[in-house]
Parts: structure tokens; C-alpha cells; sequence
């Protein structure tokens, strides 16, 4: 499977919305439109993971680096990592605790909840 990546906007929100595998072959280009949307002033940015079906380590590595920007820049950073899918919960999800990084990220159940700014994140 290849990897697809949307890019939208909501306010203030630049929203990039991933779907397919991020590997050692794909993940680099979530890490460029990262890179574009900070280099286009975007300081709040969505990481709709929830069609995301297989992260190796290198697609973990682009999420702590966007982290690491965001954080650099003074930016905001929201994943998107719903509790349940397709296959009884998110991939990435699982990857990221079994990994013990789960807890770095503001992350939420959809785009919605991510964009309210009343809305507490999820739990790691």
C-alpha cells in the first residue's frame, strides 16, 4: 500500500490527513509536508493518522522530529488516533505505547475534537 497525504486547513489549523503505511520508503514525505506547512508560517498543525494502517520505526521518528519542530517554532502539534478502527484501534496508537512515546503527543479521537480548543486530549 502507498501512502496519501491530504492537506486542508481550518482557521488557524493547517491539517494534513495520512493515509496508507508509513515506512522507511514513505515516511519522508510526511516529514516534507510537515516541513512545508511550518516553512509556509503554519504554527498549528493536525496529524490526522486514523488511515494510517502500518508505522515502522522511521514513521515514529518523522512524528517525535514534527514534534520537535512544532516545539521549536513555538507551534502546536495535534495527532489524530482514534481508539477503535478498522482493526479494533489504531496501528499507530498501539506503536507508539508499545514504544513508550505515546505520552510526548496531544492526541485526540478525530479532526473535530483536535480543532476545539475546549477539548481535553486523550489519555496516553
Amino acid at each position: 500500500m502507498t501512502l496519501k497525504v491530504l492537506e486542508g486547513e481550518q482557521g488557524e489549523w493547517a491539517i494534513l490527513q495520512v493515509s496508507g503505511e508509513m515506512d522507511l520508503v514513505t515516511s519522508p514525505a510526511v516529514r516534507q509536508h510537515v516541513h512545508d506547512a511550518v516553512a509556509e508560517g503554519r504554527r498549528s498543525l493536525v496529524l490526522d493518522l486514523s488511515g494510517v494502517r502500518f508505522c515502522d520505526s522511521s514513521g515514529v521518528g518523522v512524528l517525535i522530529a514534527a514534534r520537535r519542530l512544532m516545539r521549536s517554532c513555538q507551534g502546536r502539534l495535534r495527532l489524530i488516533l482514534p481508539a477503535r478502527g478498522a482493526e479494533d484501534g489504531s496501528h499507530v496508537n498501539r506503536v507508539l505505547a508499545a514504544l513508550g512515546v505515546r505520552r510526548l503527543f496531544d492526541v485526540y479521537a478525530d479532526v473535530t475534537s483536535a480543532l476545539d480548543e475546549a477539548a481535553s486530549p486523550l489519555s496516553a
